[in-house]
């Protein structure tokens, strides 16, 4: 029988160093200022709550950020390491079972007591959701279950050495039995964190107020407001006028401006985000991997790079950033070659017969530009474009159901959990969950699935790059530039630590001196 009380990723540490710019380790904290507790807060937040607050959404990441939803587990970016959160601690009983031990002493906001049955339910109202969550559904976790007042049983249909990171994912933030009593997911007064959601403006924004009895001590703010911005010039104007005290994922555009402005810290950390041009594998005449890789050659990253990006992102060398403990060993991001990509759309026998088009999201400003630079790139050898900018959410159903030809979008390889299994598992298998390219490839799955099962890190990561090897051999994507996480903080907020996977934002230690 194996215990943990936390669970180390190798490598991850080095790879989610923070680095800051007028600041220390990512951090506002400062010894010449003093907390006003009375204060409260504005961040600009990236995302829109979509699904009624549906844990199983991305809507569990703005609760999480908001300081509201709290998990089993959790993910230390500066440490490289699952650390307990709502449990205290975790073991494998059995290779199928793993037990976690509840906190004492944690109450819900509604003043209910958080046990192992209250969390089993919460759990269970997650893993039976008609789309479930990336990181914890039914293909990973097979069951939920208390088997006593403090203990919560998770069991797995194949030995997983990755139970304890899938239960960091804000996926399986655990609410209040009273949080399901209706139609839709109710959040509001029923989580366990610092800050208490008290009521929303519908794709706007997120109020909260102080929670009083936070079982993880005094908080120093006495609330916030999250406001979802998708266009990353306003928030970027947002908080350089003072509008807004947190602005997060700042554009690289804005980055000069901010930097030489009164009053505003920039923020940074190496991310294991890559900017993509999403390709639809099941669509002609992306089913043809000549014709795929005709367009990977056809692209410039380096001066995609250098302009758009102005130089604060890399050209892409695949799946992975080269830093990564799991990337190939000799990735190299690809040269433009004109003529090799005219020779493979002959091959591919393509005909421009119809323009192609990419969808560009405006949730990330620059990608007006970049959309526009591969355009041009893709008109040199022949190929038609055209763009059209639409937020996410409005074009996730269409991109899931294959009804489109491109969509540039950027993802975080660790966001789901933070070991780029899923990742792998969601983005790429036949049965993928968020498979957006539509992708399908036996020998890659099968190396995902022995991936999954192998609990030696290194063993691990081996696997994680054969896979990475078979999407860039089959050019399932064009992997543009790997970025870093930008935000910007005014300079009376306090004890800000940024987190790259964009999971914490609030926190009881966050706070604001007086005005």
């Amino acid at each position: 029988m194996r215990k943990f009380s936390g669970s180390t990723a190798v490598g991850l540490a080095a790879l989610l160093t923070l680095t800051g710019c007028g600041l220390s380790g990512g951090q506002t904290a400062s010894t010449e200022k003093v907390a006003d507790t009375n204060q409260r807060i504005v961040v600009d937040n990236f995302r829109t709550p979509v699904a009624n607050w549906a844990l199983e959404s991305d809507s569990a990441y703005i609760l999480s950020l908001s300081g509201c939803l709290e998990t089993l587990t959790k993910y230390d970016s500066a440490q490289g390491k699952v650390v307990p959160f709502l449990a205290t601690e975790w073991k494998q009983v059995s290779p199928l079972e793993w037990d976690f031990t509840i906190r004492d002493g944690v109450k819900f906001q509604d003043g209910t007591d958080l046990t192992a049955e209250s969390v089993a339910a919460s759990l269970n109202s997650v893993l039976k959701a008609k789309v479930p969550a990336r990181a914890f559904g039914p293909s990973t976790v097979s069951s939920v279950k208390a088997t006593d007042a403090k203990t919560v049983r998770v069991a797995t249909p194949v030995e997983s050495a990755l139970v304890p990171f899938r239960l960091a994912s804000v996926n399986t933030g655990i609410l209040a039995p009273a949080a399901f009593k209706g139609e839709t997911v109710n959040p509001f007064g029923h989580c366990t964190g610092p800050f208490v959601p008290v009521s929303e403006k519908a794709k706007q924004s997120l109020t909260l107020d102080r929670n009083e009895n936070y079982w993880g001590g005094k908080v120093q703010l006495a609330g916030a407001e999250v406001r979802f911005i998708t266009n990353g010039a306003t928030r970027a104007a947002q908080v350089q006028t003072g509008e807004a005290d947190i602005s997060l994922s700042i554009p690289a555009s804005a980055l000069s401006s901010l930097q030489g402005a009164p009053e505003v810290s920039v923020v940074k950390a190496d991310s294991p985000r890559t900017a993509t041009l999403y390709m639809n594998n099941g669509r002609a005449p992306f089913n043809n991997v000549d014709f795929r890789k005709a367009l990977r050659s056809a692209l410039d990253l380096e001066a995609l790079a250098a302009s758009v990006y102005e130089g604060a992102a890399l050209p892409a060398a695949g799946p992975f950033a080269p830093s990564e403990p799991w990337a190939p060993g000799e990735a190299k991001a690809p040269k433009q070659d004109v003529e090799e990509a005219k020779k493979l759309l002959a091959d591919a026998g393509y005909t421009a017969d119809r323009p192609l088009e990419i969808i560009a999201i405006v949730e990330r400003a620059e990608f007006a530009d970049v959309a526009t630079v591969i355009q041009d790139n893709l008109k040199s050898i022949g190929v038609p474009v055209t763009i059209q900018a639409k937020e996410y959410a409005s074009a996730e159903p269409d991109v899931f159901a294959g009804n489109y030809d491109m969509i540039l979008s950027q993802r975080n390889r660790l966001i789901d959990i933070a070991d780029p299994i899923g990742f792998l598992t969601a983005d790429y298998t036949c049965k993928g969950t968020y498979n957006l390219s539509h992708f399908c490839n036996e020998e890659y799955d099968k190396l995902i699935t022995q991936a999954a099962q192998t609990s030696n890190t290194e063993e691990r990561y081996k696997l994680y790059a054969q896979a990475g090897e078979i999407l860039d051999s089959e050019a399932v994507n064009l992997w543009l530039v790997n970025e870093q996480a930008t935000d910007a903080v005014r300079s009376n907020v306090m004890s800000y630590v940024q987190d790259p996977l964009s999971r914490y934002v609030l926190t009881a230690q966050t706070a604001k001196s007086g005005s």
